[in-house]
This record gives C-alpha cells, structure tokens and sequence, in this order.
C-alpha cells in the first residue's frame, strides 16, 4: 500500500533536484524520494546497529598487482574471512592495475572490520566501503 505525502522545498533546491532525477532517469520524483529513503534507512542501519545483526557491504579496490606482496595480503584478509565473502569479482584494467569488488555478508562488526582492512591495506590506490542490504529490512 502506498501513503500520499507532501513536502514543501525551496525553489532552487526543487530545480536542481528535478534536474538530478531526470539526469538519472527516474520516471517521477516519488521514485527518487523513495529511493533516498532507502538509502538514509541503510545507512542508519549500519551506523546504529550493536554490531550483531546481519549486514550486507560491498568493498571496492583498486591496486597495483605488483606492489610488493599486496595481492597476497589481500587474499590473506578474503581467506581469513571466507565466510563473509559472498562474492568477489576481481578485473584486470591495465597491465599493472586491478579493481577488485567484494560483496560482504556476516555480523555488521565483522563485516565493517574485514572492509575497513582492506580498504586500509598498505598498497591500495582506492577503497571503499559501502553499506548495502540483502532488502528484507526496506519494506
């Protein structure tokens, strides 16, 4: 079931959102507020949570593979936890530099532990933690 709501913004903020959801293709602003809904709801659950609920992250990196033993510390963290790890896609985009993403599933503490050690792993151009969600919790 779906609750009519109304908002009231100024009138530059409207523009430069209306200009945002048409940039991303949303078919209307209902859809976009959804969406940022969403969004803060996730977010929230991740900051707020003791640590022992279930959480889903995906864990985003970009390395140089011949950088002194960092492919093998990398790994090293992924077997250690290899129950967290649902998923990993690892693509090589030039001769020396990979992305690699990691879809993370476990306790939230965990989950935010074994992303945070990767992320600051010695070695690593870029990564990122991001809290996402297996959806059951969004209604």
């Amino acid at each position: 079931m779906l609750e009519r709501i109304g908002i009231s913004l100024e009138d530059g903020l409207l523009e430069q959102f209306d200009k945002l959801i048409a940039e991303k293709g949303y078919v209307n602003r209902s859809e976009a507020i959804r969406d940022l809904i969403r969004d803060a709801l996730v977010q929230r659950a991740f900051t707020e949570s003791s640590g022992r609920e279930e959480r889903v992250a995906v864990v985003t990196l970009v390395y140089d593979h011949d950088s002194s033993s960092l492919a093998q510390k990398l790994a090293h963290i992924q077997h250690e936890n290899h129950r967290a790890v649902v998923s990993a896609l690892h693509v090589h985009m030039d001769p020396h530099n990979c992305l690699e993403v990691l879809v993370l599933r476990g306790r939230g503490k965990d989950v935010v532990a074994m992303g945070e050690s990767l992320v600051a792993t010695r070695g690593v151009k870029y990564g990122k933690l991001v809290p996402a969600t297996a959806g059951h919790d969004l209604g």
